[in-house]
């Protein structure tokens, strides 16, 4: 497992390097995906940016497996329109708005443990992304796959969900939903 940076690190609030096709394909970076897959499984989350481990590299992994829906009740899974994903990564992307909503749902973070607000998001987007093979990919979603994708594009870009958040919905995660309503 790799330990997870919060709040106040300073590699949160830098712009991620982007990252060349060898450094991409070696067996350095090979391994980095794979850790940060066993520590957000772990968290557990449905997404990890490699700023929120410490590294400054423009590379996110992607998954929201469907036993995380388990709890969930149907309506709420439907109004969230999630699904599952399966894992994956994303490399020096670009996000492209299809469909601005926006749609307002509360949203937490790794990195800021323990609190969630309501954040404002895109309810669609067209992402252009690297895979961990360094081929070109492009990725279309809506809903709440759209959302995890632009919570992890932002940490590429030193920002957090809590510069995006109705500020006034800033809570504990205690008090605000229990943990399958959260989305992890």
């Amino acid at each position: 497992m790799l330990p997870i940076v919060e709040a106040g690190h300073p590699v949160l609030r830098a712009v991620a390097r982007q990252l060349s096709f060898q450094e991409i394909t070696s067996p350095l970076i090979a391994d980095l995906i794979e850790s940060m897959r066993e520590t957000m499984r772990a968290a557990p989350g449905v997404g990890l940016a490699a700023p929120q481990i410490g590294e400054s590299l423009a590379l996110a992994v992607i998954e929201d497996r469907a036993s995380y829906h388990a709890h969930v009740p149907e309506a709420e899974l439907a109004s969230r329109e999630r699904v599952a994903v399966p894992f994956h990564v994303i490399i020096n992307p670009r996000v492209e708005v299809l469909d601005a909503g926006p749609v307002e749902f509360l949203e937490g973070c790794l990195s800021v443990p323990g609190y969630a607000a309501v954040t404002p998001r895109a309810l669609a987007v067209r992402v252009h992304a690297l895979d961990h093979r360094g081929e070109p990919k492009v990725i279309e979603a809506r809903g709440w796959y759209a959302r995890i994708l632009q919570h992890e594009i932002d940490h590429l870009g030193g920002t957090l969900y809590v510069d995006r958040m109705v500020s006034r919905t800033f809570a504990s995660t205690r008090s605000v939903a229990p943990p399958a309503a959260r989305g992890r």
